[in-house]
């Protein structure tokens, strides 16, 4: 897997920095060292230069540094900001914001001071997480994982976005509403209700996009314009609350005049009419008003007015009545609307018919939308993001791991009291309907905070203009940064484009993308509607922010080690606990949206991603649960009930590290319906260090056809002395504490009578000893076997069970028939009755056990009738041990020895054979077929005769033709033969036909004889798994 690049070994003109090495005398012992690992002093100076910068950061910073006629590049100037300048003030421009400015008047009145108060607290806490730096996509990713990394980093990118989209819509409804109204494209005058809310949408949509086209033309021309603007756009904010907190205390001294018409306890739209009155007194008498004449048919006084009207007082109340007036204890507690309900004061008294329906409902302030608590704390939460801007600008900071947590606490610490203080101020000094009066139509459509500000309501209009313009370039600029920071990991292919961009580093095409999603969402065109959006995607953010700090710390991983000294992880699990609990409090369908798409992410990721290895924190949840799991681990034989095969594939390599068996892998993934392990594994000779990159390209080969077969597991490379010692070692060591192998999965020998491939079936029977209580299974013409792509639509698996050694016979079709290349297959069970055995019986207690095993399969006795033992079957018994002793007793070349064992056969077998049905005793009909046999010496170059150490006289090759067969040998051919007649006759067209596999001879003298009893028993058939168990039950008929 590739890799993460060491930041403190630079690799560059390593040839001459390795002479120089060498060229130090006292360091000539370390020269083998050197070759991989670096001297501490170069190691020291390389950490002491070493710039945390992001990557994209970084190439830009090199790009603006180094000029076009110099051919080397310039040095960068370390980062030199402080914990103020670097984090602080970041963190403050982007916590404040287009919330505090348009909507915090409207949440006081809305939710009372006590629930816009408890809104704001736990928003605060929610975000109060001590977080390391590296930008909150750094975070995750490599605490978490890629495919978390990604998911909740495409997130966080769409929730920088939205906010871009968020304050251009503040900055056009300040514009539009409270700056210069005239310049709407689409007037509002004369137009009411759903008429003049698409009109204020469409106006909003359009200068929306206008500003969106400029600030992104601004961050293409060059970032180092919105830097430059930064501290501008900072100003502005600061400059702003001081002026809010300066009117504040002006109230208690000098309130202002800051008129309410209330008509009844209806709040007035305070448009089109100059005096809060019906009628007025002049020289010439009572006259009517302006206001008269919008509720009445004529200015007379006789004219017909609204019954609301006429039944109701005109009041004029003070909007800002001051912090010493007492109004806190009014606006306490929540009100919240329908869409469509008037604005109200409670305390004043009014007159109606609830039967009479609203009439002149332009004329009051009304609620533009349906609000709830939740509702609120979607709208509110926004305005607390801002909390990464220091983690993402570690790059420039000179002591990061220092001035990140200190910066970011102390920011937090003063937005949270900024913000739950003028949650208390503005209840003091705000009268309530003023309050939830959203775009202040009762005040003359001036900004609410703004005429509470001293000198002059300008200071806020014109202040939040520019502070949410400058929000706003800071989304535009840092969103496309975060793309295309996620684009050059290659965790997401499909974003990969997004990871060019112009020659500095300039992400060009992650900025259009950027634009289009924040268009989609100034085409919304409500800061109320896109408020919440954004709040879902930070939320998530911050959720596994801290859900990355609280695992590290669970996990306590050694690479964890917080600066912070009042660091502790139920702070951050309680933080996590509170954003996943805001985002449903949000909108719970939102949070459902948001987690589908990330959910979409990670699994996108995990299918198609590049892979990375980040050491992240998923990754050690999982060691961790692994180790715990295998501590818990029975070290004893699990229960029946549990057993399923954990297969240790045994295959072979050629010379150039290709498997030589790659179906033994098909095999294996047609069984994986038994839910086990599977480690796949092969052996090679020699010394590991001569053989290092050998074993290095076998485990390479084994795991890519692993993966080309699907076959999840682990591979394992072992090398010793010997091939038979290396398989031993495999076979013993493989597996962990109670998850080892139970059974292991071998090919059989091809070719084992050949010469030359002694060494293979020697193997083979190794393997059988050391397995000792293990499962064996060996498919026999491995290379007939299906693939995972073919598929059989009819044909049998027959299963001839001849001794029950665990059920091994039982479950191995079972779990075949999982697959879908053996599905269509039936199943055929024989077993066989000796004379003495009542056939009927058996067949119906098979029934029986099947029933209750759960498998459906057709069941069949077979009788073998005892028989004398064929002539053929003794000469074919002689036959093998001659060759068996043959090949001890002659050391040959490999020529030599196929010469003379093929003349042995030739002189051994008669010109014609007697068949197995004629019955002969081992002296009738046949002479000694020692006389018949004519040796041939072959002579070396030299002319002297071969006769190697141990070679036999041919008075003692003479004397193995004289021999007899033995008595045992010849009763096991003599089975092997009279099963292979069966089962050929019964299984000759099976798709597959498994038996019991003999087990090999306890002394080591008939290896061969062993080889030649199953080869006799499985000649003839196609597929055949031979099957020997581990003496253990595998299958019982409980659940």
């Amino acid at each position: 897997n590739p890799k993460e690049s060491s930041p403190f070994i630079n690799s560059s003109d390593a040839a001459t920095e390795k002479t120089q090495q060498y060229d130090r005398k006292n360091m000539a012992l370390f020269e083998e060292e050197m070759d991989t690992s670096p001297m501490v002093s170069s190691l020291l100076s390389s950490l002491a230069n070493y710039s945390n910068l992001p990557q994209g950061s970084k190439e830009h910073e090199e790009a603006e540094n180094n000029e076009a006629e110099s051919s080397r590049k310039k040095p960068v100037k370390a980062p030199q900001l402080g914990t103020l300048m670097g984090v602080y003030m970041p963190c403050i421009q982007n916590i404040f914001g287009v919330i505090l400015f348009l909507r915090m008047t409207w949440l006081v009145g809305i939710g009372g001071v006590i629930g816009t108060f408890i809104i704001v607290f736990m928003c605060c806490t929610t975000v109060s997480v001590v977080h390391s730096s590296g930008g909150s996509y750094y975070m995750i990713s490599r605490s978490l994982g890629p495919e978390f990394g990604g998911a909740v980093g495409i997130c966080f990118y769409l929730g920088t976005t939205y906010a871009g989209a968020m304050y251009i819509l503040g900055a056009i409804e300040l514009l539009l509403i409270y700056i210069v109204p005239k310049a709407a494209i689409f007037p509002l005058e004369g137009l009411e209700g759903a008429e003049a809310e698409a009109a204020l949408l469409n106006n909003m949509r359009v200068y929306g996009t206008i500003l969106l086209t400029s600030m992104a033309t601004v961050v293409f021309v060059g970032v180092k314009y919105v830097n430059k603007l930064a501290l501008v756009f900072l100003a502005c904010v600061i400059l702003s609350i001081l002026a809010v907190y300066a009117g504040v205390i002006k109230t208690a001294m000098d309130p202002p005049v800051f008129p309410v018409c209330v008509l009844g306890n209806r709040t007035l739209v305070w448009k089109s009419f100059d005096v809060c009155a019906k009628t007025i007194e002049t020289a010439n008498g009572t006259v009517t008003t302006q206001l008269w004449q919008m509720f009445c048919d004529s200015p007379f006084l006789n004219a017909t007015c609204d019954k609301y009207f006429v039944a109701n007082n005109v009041t004029e109340i003070q909007g800002i009545p001051g912090v010493t007036s007492g109004i806190l204890a009014d606006n306490l507690f929540g009100n919240y609307y329908e869409k469509g309900d008037l604005i109200s004061r409670d305390k004043m008294e009014s007159v109606e018919d609830q039967d009479d329906p609203l009439t002149n409902a332009n004329r009051y302030v009304l609620a533009d939308i349906t609000s709830f608590f939740t509702l609120l704390v979607g709208i509110y939460f926004p305005s607390v993001t801002g909390i990464m801007a220091g983690s993402n600008r570690s790059g420039d900071l000179r002591d990061a791991q220092k001035s990140i947590p200190i910066g970011t606490i102390a920011a937090i610490t003063t937005t949270s009291t900024v913000y739950m203080s003028s949650v208390v101020l503005f209840g003091a000094c705000i009268e309530g309907v003023v309050l939830r009066d959203k775009f202040g139509e009762g005040v003359h459509g001036n900004l609410v905070i703004g005429t509470l500000a001293w000198p002059s309501p300008w200071v806020i209009v014109i202040g939040s203009f520019f502070s949410t313009c400058g929000a706003g370039l800071q989304s535009l600029t840092g969103a496309p940064r975060l793309m295309q920071a996620i684009a050059k990991d290659g965790i997401v292919p499909a974003l990969r484009i997004f990871g060019h961009g112009k020659a500095n580093g300039e992400p060009t095409w992650s900025l259009l993308l950027t634009a289009c999603i924040c268009e989609s969402g100034i085409l919304i065109a409500s800061l109320d509607a896109v408020a919440p959006i954004l709040s879902m995607f930070f939320l998530m953010c911050y959720m596994f922010v801290n859900l990355a700090c609280a695992l590290q710390t669970l996990l306590r991983t050694p690479n964890w080690r917080p600066r912070f000294k009042f660091y502790h992880w139920t702070l951050s699990f309680l933080g996590m606990s509170l954003c996943l609990t805001l985002m449903f409090l949000c909108s719970w369908y939102y949070a459902i949206v948001a987690m589908v798409i990330a959910g979409s992410i990670y699994k996108y990721i995990e299918f198609a991603g590049a892979e990375k290895e980040w050491g992240d924190g998923i990754r050690g949840l999982s060691l961790s649960a692994a180790r715990y799991a295998l501590m818990r681990l029975e070290e004893g034989p699990p229960h029946t009930k549990n057993w399923r095969p954990q297969l240790l594939v045994l295959v072979s390599t050629d010379a150039e590290q290709n498997v030589e068996q790659p179906r033994l892998l098909s095999l294996t993934n047609q069984l994986k319906a038994g839910k086990g392990l599977t480690i796949v594994g092969t052996a090679l000779g020699g010394t590991f260090l001569n053989n290092y990159e050998q074993a290095q390209r076998a485990e390479q080969a084994l795991r890519k056809l692993m993966e080309t077969e699907k076959v999840k597991g682990f591979c394992q490379v072992t090398v010793s002395s010997n091939l038979r010692d290396a398989t031993s070692h495999l076979l013993q060591a493989s597996g962990l504490g109670g998850l080892k192998h139970n059974a292991v999965l071998v090919s059989w020998p091809r070719n084992w009578k050949q010469g030359d491939e002694h060494q293979h079936w020697r193997n083979f029977i190794g393997c059988q000893t050391t397995v000792a209580n293990l499962a064996l299974l060996v498919p026999k013409n491995i290379s007939a076997f299906p693939s995972n792509g073919e598929r059989f639509t009819e044909g049998h698996i027959d299963v001839w069970w001849i001794v029950h050694d665990g059920g091994m016979l039982m479950l191995l079709p079972f779990l075949l028939r999982q697959h879908k290349v053996w599905r269509k297959c039936k199943m055929r069970i024989f077993t066989v009755a000796q004379m003495d055995d009542n056939s009927i019986q058996m067949k119906k207690d098979l029934t029986t056990f099947l029933y209750h095993l759960r498998i459906d399969a057709m069941i069949e006795v077979v009788e073998m009738h005892d028989s004398d033992i064929s002539a053929y079957t003794y000469e074919k018994t002689l036959v093998m041990e001659q060759r068996s002793q043959m090949l001890k007793q002659i050391n040959l070349t490999k020529t030599e020895r196929e010469r003379e064992v093929q003349l042995i056969h030739d002189n051994t077998t008669p010109a014609s054979p007697a068949t197995p049905a004629t019955p002969l005793t081992p002296g009738e009909g046949a002479q000694s077929p020692g006389e018949q046999v004519q040796m041939t010496w072959t002579e070396k170059c030299d002319g002297e005769p071969a006769k190697p150490p141990g070679a036999a006289t041919p008075e003692g090759i003479k004397d193995i033709f004289n021999m007899k067969p033995n008595h045992s040998n010849v009763r096991r051919m003599h089975t092997a033969l009279r099963l292979n007649e069966v089962i050929v006759k019964k299984s000759s067209e099976a798709k597959l036909v498994l038996l019991n596999m003999p087990g090999p001879p306890r002394n080591r003298t008939g290896d061969e004889n062993y080889m030649e009893f199953l080869e006799v028993l499985t000649e003839g058939l196609n597929r055949v798994l031979l099957v020997r168990g581990g003496g253990r039950e595998v299958i019982t008929i409980y659940s």
